[in-house]
This record gives C-alpha cells, structure tokens and sequence, in this order.
C-alpha cells in the first residue's frame, strides 16, 4: 500500500490546538499523523545529515589533526629559525646604529670644517679687500703729499701776512673805538629813551596781535568744525548709499522669496492634482470594494451555514472600510482646511505685495526727497562756502595788506633812520671839523625832530590799525554769529535727517523680520503639506495593499467553498453507499449483530460530522483554504491507516458468511471486524477514485 504523504504545510490554527482536539475520542488515533509522519521522517532526514556530517567530522578532525601536528613542527622550526633569525638581526642593528652614529659624527664633522673654511674664506677675502682699499689710499697720499706740503707752506705765508695786518688794524680799531665810544655812548642813551617807548607800545601791539591771533584760531576752529561737518555731510552720504545698496538686496530678496513662493504655490498645485488623482483612485476602489461586497453578500446567501464566521472577517473588513471611509472624509475635511490657509495665505501674500508696493513707492519718495534734500544742502553749503572763502579771501587780503603797508613803513623808517644817521654822521664828521657846538646842538635838534616824529607816526599807524581791527572784529562777530546760526540750522537738519533714517533702517529691519517670519511659516507649512501629502500617499498604498489582501482572501474564501461543497458531496455519497452496505450485512448478519452495526453506523456518522464541524468552525481568514483541504485530507486517510493491516482481506464482492451459530463474543467480534474492514475498503476505494 502507497502511503500519503501531504503536499501543504498545516496552517497556524491546527498547530495551535491541543492534542486533544487534534485526536479521535474513539480511537486515540490524531487526525494529523501524517503530517506527524512526515515530521518525524524530516527529523529523521536532519538526524541522519548530521550523523553523516559528524562523520564527515571525525575524518575532517583527524587530517586536521595530523595537518596540526605538521604545521606545529613546522612552526616549531620556524620559530627556533626566527629566534636565531632575530637575534642576527639584532646583532646587524648594533653594528649598523653604531655605523650609523660613526657616520652622523663623521658628517658633523665634514659640516664644521666646512663652516670654519667658509669662515675663513670669507675673512680672507674681507682682508684682502682692507688691503687694496689701504693700499689705494696710501698711493693717493704719497701722491697728495707734495702738494699738501706746497699748500701747507703756502697758508703759512698768508697766515703771517694776516697776523702782521691784524696788528696794524688792531691799533686803528681801538682808536676809532674809543673816538666812536664817546659818541655811542650818547646815541644809546637817547636811543634807550626812544626804545622804552617803542618796547611800550610793541608791548601794546603785540597784545592786541595776541588777540588777533585768538580770533584767528577762532575762525580756524570753526573752519575746521565746518570741514568736520563736511565730513559728516559725506559719511551720511556715504551711509545713504550703503542704505540704498541695502534696499536694493532687500528688493532682490524679496524677488527671490517670491519666486520661491511661486514655485511653491506650483508645487502646492501639483501635490492637489496628485491628491485629486489619488481621490479618484480611492473613489474606484471603493467602488470595487462595494461590488466585492456585493459579491460577498451573494455569495453570503448562499453558504449561509458554511461562512457565518467568514461573515465575521468580512463584516471587520467592512469596518475598517468604513473607518478609513471616515479618515477619507476626515481627510478631505483637512484638504479643504489646507485649501482655506492657502486662500488665507494667499490674500496674506497679495496684502504683504500691496505693503511692499506702498513701502516702496514710500522708499522712492523717501528717496527723492533725500536727493532734494541733498540737493539743497549741497547747494546751501557751497554759497556758505563760497561766502566764507570770500570772507577769509578778503581777510587775509586785509591782513596782507596791513602787513605789507607796515612792513613798508617800518622799511621805510628804517631807511629813514639809516638815511638819517649817515647824514647826521656826515654832518657830524664835516662840522666836528669845523665847529663842534655846532654839531652838538644840531645833534640834539636831530634828535628832538627824530623823537617828535617817530611817536606821532606811530601813533598814527597804531590808530589806524586799531580802528582797522576794530572793523575787522565787527566784521567777524557778524559771520560767527552767521556761522553759528548757519551751523545750528545743519545740525537740526541733520538731526531730522538721522531721525528719518533710523525710522527706515527700523522700518527696513522690521519688514525684514516680518518677511523672514513669513517665509519660515510658509516654508513649515509647505513641510507640513509635504508630509500629510506623504502620508496621504502611504495610507493610499496601504489602502490598494489591504484591498488586494481582501481580493485575495475574497479568492482564497471562494475557492475553499468550492472545495468544501465537492468534499461534502463526495462523502454524502461514500456515506450513502457506506449505509447501504451496512443494510445488507445487516441483511446478511441477523439481528443479534444489530446494536453493534449501528454502534459503528453512529461512530461513522458522528466521525464524519465531528470532521465537518471542524472543517466548518476555522475558515476565518485565507488560511482556511489550507486547514478545509487537510481535513479532507485526514477524513480520507483515516480509515486507510486504521485497515493499512487488513489489506489483504478486503475486496470488492463480500466474502461468503458461515452458517449462523449462536451469540457470543467470539463470532460478534469477527463480524463487527469483517463489517469494518469492509466499510474501510469501500470508503478507501471511493477516496482513491476520486
């Protein structure tokens, strides 16, 4: 007899049942001895590998064995070859570091006799130079030598000629000295007069020059705050520039961000077109889900006493399509909330462009009016400079012409003095010749003149000069006091100006801050749309992935039914042509034999049914498929293993019956045997059939 051997793994649902309800109550036998068998021979099949595998093993082991034994010699050689190996190099590497040392020495050596010859090349050459250039200098002079002795002798000459003149003009100029002492004397005691009142009033103009000066270096200073402010004029210039070049960045960053916007709105439109498309697609199949169930309801109706578990799963299923029905609506409910933040975000975007168009046309005018502005104070400070090198212009003409007029005067006086003296000197040596009193009282009408006329012509001058001065000082009150006024003005409107400036940079950082908010929420946004946009998608997957799952347990459940209704049939007629057997042995048998054929009739009968209602109690999800094609399995292979010893005896014609005895165990034994080995031989025959 062949024996069967199962093609199908048992499913999860038997191997977790206990062995009770995998074994018959009245015969012990398990319902799953075959895949019992064929577990035990695959454990066998592995005891068997890995008997095989250990042998294999041993003979490995003992040609690794003798392959070790080989290798440690061998490795016992080569180390006692590698000592003695290692000891000759170490020995080498002595003698070679000590060479090498003996080298370094010898190198340092060479390098310090090179110094000390470069060294002494070089002094060599420095004295060899000293020499020619001492030697060159020698030639000269032993060249120069007569005619510095010629010139020496000659300066000795002059120098005696010159002391013998000295001698002769040293008398003459004591004498004239001593004539002309006398007259000095008198000189420098009306001259001291004169310059005591001279030293007055210098003393006089020299303060009033002080004060001249102060005022000067007051017109400096202001002249200096001016250039100052001129300075500051260009720096504010130079800031507006910086400014405008600032702006402009901040308008090619706005133009940047709003592309970037555009490409996102972009974007943002193709996710929805995808997300439409996608929306569509779950629509289809949900459409395809409601025929499936539409299917299953049919089908439902049909095998209402087979599947009211698989009703069960199919009702889950329909759960979970109403739920992720519900998340579909829950997100479209989202969907249209994205839509209403981006209309918002939208009228947000067209309001902040409005603000920027506004803060614009404010910046262009802010600009204009700066260059107005500009304009006309560059036009104000080029009259008040113009004004003011005027001014300086004509007082440094007044200052030039009152020097150059005093420095006329005083040359003039002085030639006057000069002129005067030779004249009186003259006079003075014709009439000392004639008449000394004479020369004395003209001396002494000179002076009176010279000492009239000198204070009255400097007093003259003096108060011109004052009241020059005090023209000029009126004059420079006026244009300080212009200046100051002129100055106060500038700075108020540079005042204003530096206001109007921070309140734009202040208004430039905050629409910066506003626009770079806006951007950063916009750009969490987008990442929050990618990722429910992401999600969107992996649940849409998961959506198609656990409609294909139903598709095929939908499949898998049809499939199953089919087999169970062809089992069924095939075992309603085994057991009809079973019974009928039976109502002919019975027939055949007599009545004594009756309680135990229907004993058997019955264990059949509850047999099959136990195997139906367990066929009937597990088709939950796919896997049913597998565990009705087992039990299948197991009702055909029941009675083969149960008869496999009674082969021989069982045949197609009923054997002939002996002559009927009375009751007792032996003969109720062996028909109750015959009967069951026949209806075994029917039921297998049916099986192998079919």
């Amino acid at each position: 007899m062949d024996r069967h051997i199962p093609m199908h793994p048992l499913p999860e649902e038997i191997r977790k049942m206990s062995r009770d309800q995998t074994v018959c109550k009245y015969c012990g036998i398990s319902y799953l001895i075959l895949h019992e068998f064929k577990l035990l021979e695959e454990k066998l099949k592995v005891m068997e590998e890995k008997v095989k595998f250990y042998e294999r093993n041993v003979e490995r082991e003992k040609i690794l064995q003798e392959k070790l034994q080989c290798l440690s010699q061998d490795f016992e050689q080569c180390t006692a070859a590698s000592k003695s190996k290692t000891e000759r190099i170490k020995s080498l590497s002595l003698e070679i570091e000590n060479k090498h040392a003996a080298l370094q020495n010898l190198s340092e050596q060479l390098r310090g006799l090179q110094k000390e010859k470069e060294i002494s090349h070089r002094q060599s050459e420095l004295l060899r130079k000293a020499l020619e250039q001492r030697m060159f200098i020698i030639r000269k002079a032993f060249v120069l030598l007569p005619f510095i002795r010629e010139e020496i002798n000659s300066i000795k000459e002059k120098i005696f000629g010159f002391s013998r003149q000295w001698v002769a003009l040293k008398e003459d100029i004591f004498l004239h000295l001593k004539s002309m002492n006398v007259t000095a004397l008198e000189e420098l005691s009306s001259a001291n007069q004169s310059l005591g009142e001279c030293q007055r009033e210098n003393l006089i103009l020299e303060e009033e020059v002080q004060r001249l000066r102060l005022v000067s270096e007051a017109a400096k200073q202001e002249g200096e705050q001016l250039q100052t402010s001129l300075l500051r004029e260009s720096e504010l210039q130079n800031k507006c520039h910086e400014l405008q070049k600032k702006t402009q960045d901040l308008t090619s960053q706005i133009k940047t961000i709003e592309s970037q916007l555009q490409k996102s709105a972009a974007e943002v439109h193709h996710y929805k077109e995808l997300f439409i498309k996608k929306s569509k697609e779950v629509e289809y199949h949900q459409s395809e889900l409601q025929k499936m169930a539409y299917e299953v309801g049919m089908s439902e109706s049909r095998f209402n006493h087979a599947l009211t578990e698989r009703e069960q799963s199919l009702l889950g299923c329909q759960q979970a399509c109403c739920r992720l029905q519900e998340e579909m609506i829950e997100k479209e409910r989202k969907e249209e909330d994205l839509k209403k933040l981006t209309k918002h975000l939208e009228s947000e975007l067209e309001a902040i462009k409005n603000l920027l168009k506004q803060r614009e046309e404010e910046v262009v005018t802010l600009k204009q009016e700066r260059a107005s502005v500009l304009i006309s104070h560059q036009t104000r400070t080029e009259q008040l400079q113009e004004t003011l090198r005027q001014k300086v212009l004509s007082e440094k003409s007044w200052q030039e012409k009152i020097e150059a007029e005093r420095a006329k005067e005083q040359v003039h006086h002085k030639e006057e003095v000069l002129r005067l003296k030779e004249d009186a000197k003259m006079e003075l040596d014709i009439e000392k010749q004639k008449h000394q009193e004479i020369v004395a009282k003209y001396q002494k009408d000179q002076n009176e003149l010279l000492h009239t006329k000198i204070p009255l012509l400097i007093s003259s001058a003096t108060y011109n000069l004052k009241m020059e001065m005090d023209a000029l000082e009126k004059k420079l009150h006026e244009s300080q006091a212009m200046l100051t006024e002129k100055n106060q003005e500038r700075e108020k409107e540079w005042q204003n100006l530096k206001k109007q400036i921070m309140e734009l940079e202040h208004q430039l950082q905050k629409e910066q801050s506003t626009h770079h908010s806006v951007t950063a929420n916009m750009k969490e946004e987008i990442k929050k749309k990618t990722h429910e946009l992401e999600k969107l998608t992996q649940e849409q997957t998961q959506l198609i992935q656990n409609m294909n799952q139903v598709q095929e347990e939908n499949a898998l459940l049809q499939d199953t039914v089919r087999r169970e209704c062809e089992e069924r049939y095939e075992l309603t007629e085994a057991l009809a042509q079973a019974r009928e057997q039976v109502v002919d042995l019975k027939k055949l048998g007599g009545n004594f034999p009756l309680s135990q054929c229907s004993l058997s009739q019955g264990s059949l009968t509850s047999s099959t049914r136990l195997v139906s209602n367990h066929g009937q109690k597990n088709p939950s999800c796919g896997k049913g498929v597998r565990l009705l094609g087992l039990c299948g399995i197991s009702k055909a292979t029941d009675a083969p293993v149960y008869s496999a010893r009674y082969k021989s005896t069982s045949h197609v014609s009923l054997p002939a019956l002996p002559p009927l005895q009375p009751p007792g165990r032996r003969t109720s034994s062996s028909l109750d045997e015959s009967r069951k080995k026949r209806i075994t031989a029917v039921i297998k025959r049916q099986l192998s059939e079919l």
